[in-house]
């Protein structure tokens, strides 16, 4: 297995629904200002876009695990991996049918039913997909291609606002009375419509069904070229995964993670819309430059899946976050939005550049320094105005690009056999994104902390994720355990 090169083919199809989940994860940040305003909404129950998109990952991974139990096998190792996706995309196919009936009775309970389904279906194809991407190929280069695909997911967040924004106004210029709630129909029966037949793709197409887990671990000689250390085994963890403090506290860590990564970008609307004033229809380019920021980070991890010299990939570490954000500059540059706004945006991605060579490529020490930058990103925008603000809270997607493989890789460090059992754990909480955003859409209220100073809830959230960073490198190192590589991963 070590000695295999990427299996480019059956790559490019499985980043298919990478490219999905960023897309639709994305747009719902566009549809909660229409509903907000259409359907006479407070901040709060607009916030229930995020919550039922994001509880339903956790539904659909508790409803996996129930099954794997009732059965005594693990499901995709009984109906295959690749079935699982074509199934997993058919179950949200059916829930972008749910937008028809919802559209023509103007009904947002059916538009989150719709959503929650939608969720459903994506939560079945993550569980898939991310072991399928480690395999195809050298498994030391797994981290690198699960970075590949996750710079794919947010090359979707970066167009579906802007693509979902001109499906529901009409034009990129229209006024926000031209949105309408009928409007929302068509552009979610032809995303169904694509969700079928990408199933079909993967139905026949060359992708493994079944796969060997334990073959694709890399062992001996190349753990220790991975920089993968021998741990020592804690005597109470030969019998529960909840006995890893790494594992239980990285939980938390997910949750959170997710949590302030989606309701910043959640809540970033109605803060436009009540401190600049800025027209419903005129906020997609913001929202795209947020999740884009996040593609920034993720493409400069993905250097290492490519075989390339060192002084070569040494370069692009400095040229891919600026390749990333010319692709968000020449996207809204199609959609005829003014992008000279946003050439500003390129000094900040300096600082992700520094910070990243000063993490070294530990997973500890990045988690460190990028959550204290997230907090700091969070308290200027909260206490300065206009579009310093604005450029604050965005530039927190910067901060967020790396910590989902930081917390990951921390998180099932010296888990052995539990290992599966302890990625699907942290799968359950990506709930966070629809409970954090729900608890900010709460605060966001005027008789609360308004909307500006509602994001003291994402400092909080990063506050924990830098004790984590420190409370990890602490319990792993007690376990003989003690990353010094680079790392990198892909997005939830």
């Amino acid at each position: 297995m070590s000695n295999q090169t990427t299996k480019w083919s059956q790559f490019g199809t499985l980043i298919i629904v990478f490219f999905f989940w960023g897309f639709v994860a994305a747009s719902n940040d566009i549809l909660i200002p229409v509903f907000k305003e259409k359907l006479h909404l407070t901040q709060v129950q607009s916030q229930m876009v995020s919550f039922a998109f994001y509880v339903a990952y956790t539904v659909g991974s508790l409803i996996f695990l129930l099954i794997s139990s009732a059965i005594r096998k693990d499901l995709l190792q009984k109906i295959g991996y690749k079935n699982g996706i074509s199934l997993g995309l058919i179950i949200s196919a059916l829930g972008t049918l749910m937008f028809y009936p919802a559209a023509e009775q103007e009904s947002f309970t059916l538009f989150i039913i719709g959503l929650f389904i939608v969720g459903l279906g994506f939560s079945l194809q993550q569980t898939a997909a991310n072991p399928l991407a480690i395999i195809m190929g050298d498994p030391k280069l797994g981290s690198q291609r699960l970075s590949l695909a996750g710079g794919i997911n947010n090359f979707g967040t970066t167009i579906g606002p802007l693509v979902v924004s001109f499906a529901i106004f009409g034009s990129v210029t229209a006024s926000s009375a031209s949105a309408d709630i009928q409007s929302i129909k068509v552009p979610y029966l032809v995303l169904g419509l694509a969700f079928v037949i990408v199933a079909i793709i993967f139905r026949v197409s060359s992708v493994p069904n079944k796969i060997d887990l334990e073959a694709a671990e890399p062992e001996g000689a190349d753990a220790l070229e991975l920089g993968k250390p021998q741990q020592k085994e804690l005597p109470q963890s030969r019998h529960s995964v909840m006995a890893y403090p790494q594992l239980v506290l990285g939980m938390i860590a997910i949750f959170l993670y997710v949590g302030v990564e989606v309701s910043t970008a959640a809540n970033l609307p109605e803060f436009m819309k009540e401190h600049l004033q800025t027209p419903t229809d005129k906020i997609a380019p913001f929202v795209s430059l947020y999740w884009a920021s996040l593609m920034i980070g993720r493409w400069t991890g993905s250097v290492g899946a490519f075989n390339l010299s060192q002084g070569a990939k040494s370069i692009l570490r400095f040229l891919m976050p600026y390749i990333a954000f010319g692709v968000f500059l020449l996207v809204n540059k199609i959609a005829n939005h003014d992008v000279t706004p946003f050439y500003v945006y390129a000094i900040l991605i300096v600082g992700l550049i520094v910070c990243d060579i000063l993490s070294k490529g530990n997973p500890a020490r990045q988690l460190l320094i990028f959550s204290c930058m997230g907090i700091l990103a969070l308290l200027v925008g909260i206490f300065s105005d206009k579009m310093i603000s604005v450029y604050a809270f965005i530039s927190v997607g910067l901060f967020c690009s790396t910590l989902w493989p930081c917390i990951f890789t921390l998180s099932i460090a010296g888990l052995g056999r539990f290992t599966n059992k302890g990625s699907s754990l942290l799968i359950l909480m990506i709930m966070g994104g629809g409970f954090v955003s729900l608890l900010q859409g709460w605060l966001a209220a005027p008789e609360h902390l308004g909307i500006q100073y509602s994001y003291f809830v994402g400092v909080a959230c990063f506050a924990y994720l830098a004790f984590y960073a420190i409370k990890a490198k602490a319990a792993l190192k007690q376990q003989g355990i003690d990353y010094d590589v680079k790392t990198s991963g892909g997005g939830h």
